[in-house]
């Protein structure tokens, strides 16, 4: 629809070793369409899907490899264009666990392979990383910006300073006074936060204010790999003047794993299994502004068991307490339930998840 535009975004996409297995067959080959099988139509229907992409994609020639340092072969590109995403989101803290090579390999694969997939937060040129990108759908354009906090002590490559987009503050701020000018709504997704924590830690309330003071309208964060609050922050001017929109920002602090099998064991474990998706609509209004008319988040289960293809993703409310039983995540966490899943979204999203 002409001046309206639907958001969705995924936390994520962390391929640890048995997922990784999981999509390879007998003859070797990589084939990940059956993670997204269920989500594949809701990714889909959105104007703009985006999914955080946490580990490099160097290819099978770099090594595929799961954690402490990840790369993943080329067919995970594939499964994510197929499922209906239209922008990935590399700038993380494994962004350059491959280096430069696995920079060089995950850029040439996606403008070979995939030219129509909008790719933020690595870039191949230092006139790649001064651009700021704007998409343009149902007639608005709208901002992406990615950034990380750090790539895991890992330097950026001599002849690649530009590789990975960072959280710097003169950057950002001159990439919001860009989108601000020439954008009618700006996305900041940003790599940030601290890992299991269920609630924004004092580096994101910093960062949040440095994106408000720019003009950011959503920010839609990752890393912590659970999920965190979603708050909607009402300018002090609009909220007087009851001239809501404009001024506004909504921040979703962490959206968790999209994928993911981990290695933990214990308490918490379960948190690492529930995801959520953003889903917001953006529209604009008859004086030109535009605004966020709707938002909320469905709340997500990665499902493992064990076998090719056994790894899946489920909206919370499709996923039974049978399936939960079977999810192979109860041998390294006896609490994992279809109940503490609710019981959690309940307690970080409360009424704000569906």
């Amino acid at each position: 629809m002409v001046g309206t535009v639907e958001i969705a975004m995924v936390g994520d996409v962390l391929l640890h070793t048995p997922v990784e297995e999981a999509a390879r067959n007998e003859a070797g080959e990589y084939d990940f369409d059956f993670i997204f099988s269920e989500m594949k139509d809701e990714i889909s229907a959105a104007d703009i899907a985006l999914a955080n992409q946490e580990v490099i994609i160097g290819g099978e020639e770099l090594g595929v490899s799961g954690y402490p340092a990840f790369n993943a072969p080329y067919e995970i590109g594939d499964a994510l264009t197929d499922a209906g995403f239209d922008v990935i989101c590399h700038a993380t803290n494994h962004a350059l666990d491959k280096g430069e090579k696995g920079i060089q390999n995950a850029l040439s694969y996606w403008e070979e392979k995939h030219p129509e997939m909008i790719v933020v937060g690595i870039n191949k040129s230092q006139n790649d990383k001064d651009e700021v990108t704007i998409i343009e759908k149902n007639g608005l354009k709208i901002a992406v910006l990615n950034y990380t906090y750090g790539t895991n002590g890992i330097p950026m490559p001599a002849d690649m300073p530009y590789a990975v987009d960072m959280l710097d503050e003169a950057k950002i701020r001159k990439d919001l006074e860009y989108a601000e000018s020439n954008a009618d709504f700006t996305i900041v997704c940003p790599h940030w936060g601290t890992e299991y924590r269920l609630e924004p830690d004092t580096n994101q309330e910093y960062w949040t204010e440095i994106f408000r003071e720019g003009g950011a309208d959503l920010v839609i964060g990752t890393h912590p790999h659970v999920i965190e609050p979603v708050e909607f922050l009402e300018d002090e001017m609009a909220r007087h003047t009851n001239n809501h929109g404009d001024g506004d920002m909504l921040v979703y602090y962490s959206l968790g794993n999209f994928v993911n099998w981990t290695s933990g064991t214990g308490e918490g474990v379960t948190n690492r299994m529930v995801g959520g998706m953003a889903k917001v609509t953006i529209r604009k209004g008859f004086n030109g502004d535009t605004h966020i008319s709707d938002y909320g988040v469905e709340a997500l289960v990665c499902h493992v068991e064990s076998g090719h293809e056994n790894v899946r993703i489920y909206p919370l409310s499709e996923y039974t307490e049978d399936m939960a039983e079977k999810n192979e995540i109860l041998k390294q966490d006896s609490a994992f339930s279809r109940d503490n899943c609710v019981k959690l979204c309940d307690r970080i999203w409360d009424d704000k998840w569906k």
